[in-house]
């Protein structure tokens, strides 16, 4: 059973306008749209005032920064301070992934190339392999590591000293890295989603960036379409920047921008056609639930995965649906956001809708 209301199925979930990862075209984007200093990063007010004192702190004794970690969703600067971070060092910055490192091998090559002072920025660290994860150990903690060479009985471990360094870590799932590693990092941020306000004035910095002409309640409308993340913003407001210079005269107004996210079917609270469609089988299938996940993915024609790791937390974080023991339901919320009526039955979440679990 298919619930698309004439529609195809989402696309890759790297490819909805409202997705926090960022594309090849955003990566782009943003190297223009970056903040340079701590100064100029807008949000996560408590955040930055800690970065900033470790690192004025290591400044004034002459000594590389602590490490950081930084957790958050997607898109919500990570990056953006990490490079903050070595700018205010005065330090380089040496940027991968822990996709990119699964042997140890690999981490040993790249900490054996650092230079004094050096940052290195390491991106997803939560999906590092076991044994790189601890060679990091020794290296954070002790400026060392042992390279093994050989094998078997034969095999002698060779120690190697490091130049002092700043490992920052991010990573969108904190509670996957293990205890030690997590003690090993001497200053922990975790980031916030944005407040409208916030996104407002992303949204204005990076429309004079881009040389866009954009009224207050333009960027307003934009902003409370942007599920409270920077990268978000930008990206819509690119959107809407070509449907105004396309469909209108330039200017970026309330009327424009709520047209142009029409078009690409962002609806006033941010979700999108996927979203809208989980909630729609949701209500109009299964009566607003409990419904089994499989079940509900098999509705709208999308994988388990997709549904349970692409929809549902911005759909939960807006409180427009629950996940419960017996399944997913729907919220009031959910029901007057379509402009439906709950049938009488759904009150108490019970009845026969618990056969719909699976």
């Amino acid at each position: 059973m298919n619930w698309d209301e004439g529609s195809t199925p989402a696309t890759h979930p790297g490819d909805r306008v409202v997705s926090g990862a960022a594309d090849g075209d955003d990566q782009a984007v943003e190297a223009a749209l970056r903040p340079k200093d701590l100064g100029e990063f807008v949000g996560q007010e408590r955040v930055r005032e800690q970065l900033d004192l470790v690192l004025r702190a290591a400044r004034g004794r002459g000594a590389t920064a602590d490490h950081v970690l930084l957790s958050g969703a997607p898109g919500l600067g990570k990056t953006t301070l990490s490079m903050i971070i070595a700018a205010e060092m005065g330090a380089p910055i040496r940027i991968t992934s822990g996709p990119a490192i699964q042997h140890a091998g690999d981490l040993a090559a790249i900490l054996s190339s650092l230079t004094e002072g050096e940052v290195l920025f390491l991106d997803e660290i939560h999906r590092m392999s076991r044994p790189a994860e601890e060679m990091l150990y020794m290296a954070m903690e002790d400026f060392r590591v042992d390279v093994v060479v050989g094998k078997g009985p034969g095999a002698t471990a060779i120690p190697l000293e490091l130049p002092p360094f700043t490992l920052v870590g991010a990573t969108t799932r904190a509670g996957l890295l293990p205890p030690p590693l997590r003690d090993r990092f001497g200053f922990t941020g975790h980031m916030e989603f944005y407040s409208p306000d916030e996104l407002q004035r992303v949204i204005n910095r990076s429309a004079r960036l881009l040389d866009v002409d954009i009224a207050a309640d333009g960027a307003a409308e934009i902003a409370g379409r942007s599920r409270g993340t920077p990268r978000i913003a930008n990206r819509l407001l690119r959107r809407v920047r070509d449907y105004a210079q396309v469909k209108a005269d330039g200017v970026i107004t309330g009327q424009v921008a709520a047209q142009a996210l029409e078009v690409y079917e962002v609806d006033g609270r941010g979700l999108d056609r996927l979203d809208r469609a989980v909630l729609t089988a949701l209500l109009k299938l299964f009566g607003g639930g409990p419904v089994g996940l499989s079940t509900l993915a098999v509705a709208v024609g999308e994988e388990r995965e997709t549904v349970e790791e692409v929809a549902e937390p911005f759909l939960v974080r807006e409180g427009l649906l629950a996940r419960t023991p017996r399944g997913r339901v729907a919220t009031p919320a959910a029901w007057s956001h379509l402009g439906m009526v709950p049938p009488q039955q759904v009150t108490g979440g019970s009845g026969q809708r618990g056969l719909f679990e699976g």
